[in-house]
């Protein structure tokens, strides 16, 4: 039985939940449950503190797990190891302090920097030969240089909001871009190819749509160039010779740009249709 590491809270725990779901699993029903076995697929949940995944994976415990690259680092666990890429919970890690104060990561040399990934950012420091006093945070990270905890901080990014209502300012380089990734333990449990493939199945139905339209023949080639698809269309024939029938996988994020395309080329009855999942 394949026993999977799944977040019990945080920004990665629904994602997860409703992946597995479209991937055809059958998880907990009462969201306070720490374990859920699925019979039908022979995998065995275990819902974890997303910080402590990559620990229980990387000591062989646990067969895999769903968690962020970002922790994964972080846990500095040398057994765990990354994957896949999942395509959700995107999140980018840089440096902030003062305004004026910082403008390159040596200006950090023997300061003090706070973090709710002392792990990572250890490592990164490390690797670019540069030595300071770590400050380790479960949160409230933006809070340290005002309260004279740190000089500067370590923390995820999105907009930079956050840090600018602290009355801090971006610098340096980006530590990291981190996403939510399948991880495995040293060893490949049996089950682990099955669930890769799926989660692979459901990642393409999210980014991808079918797209069915009637065209003249004639103008095939300049449909195809439009819309390739990911190998390539399917074309059959109508009842008047002169048309055909085409369909073919198309990105979801630039599929009206995609139709308004084919219609003016000569494309018509062109209809877009949701992929549920998919095995390529």
């Amino acid at each position: 039985m394949l026993r999977i590491a799944i977040p019990n809270k945080g920004s990665l725990a629904e994602t997860t939940a409703d992946m597995l779901a479209e991937a055809g699993y059958t998880g907990r029903r009462d969201a306070k449950d720490l374990h859920a076995i699925d019979p039908v697929n022979d995998v065995e949940f275990f819902y974890l503190r997303p910080k402590d995944i990559a620990t229980y994976v990387g000591s062989g415990a646990l067969h895999v797990g769903i968690t962020g690259r970002d922790l994964l680092l972080d846990a500095r666990m040398p057994g765990a190891r990354e994957i896949e890429q999942l395509g959700f919970g995107g999140s980018t890690f840089r440096f902030a302090g003062p305004p004026g104060r910082f403008t390159e990561l040596a200006d950090l040399e023997a300061l003090r920097v706070a973090t709710a990934y002392p792990g990572l950012v250890d490592a990164y420091l490390d690797e670019h030969g540069i030595a300071v006093d770590l400050v380790p945070l479960d949160g409230a990270v933006e809070s340290a240089v005002q309260l004279g905890v740190a000089d500067a901080v370590a923390d995820v990014v999105s907009t930079g909001t956050t840090l600018r209502q602290a009355g801090l300012e971006i610098f340096g380089p980006v530590l990291l871009e981190s996403e939510a990734v399948l991880i495995g333990a040293p060893t490949e449990a049996e089950g682990t190819e099955t669930l890769l493939r799926r989660l692979r199945g459901v990642m393409v139905a999210r980014r991808y749509v079918m797209i069915d339209y009637d065209l003249p023949a004639s103008l095939v080639d300049q449909a195809v160039a439009i819309a390739p698809g990911i190998e390539s269309p399917t074309i059959s024939p109508l009842r008047d010779p002169e048309w055909v029938a085409v369909r073919v996988m198309s990105p979801r994020k630039t599929v009206n740009q995609v139709m308004d395309a084919l219609y003016e080329i000569g494309a018509r009855a062109i209809l877009v249709t949701a992929i549920h999942n998919a095995r390529l």
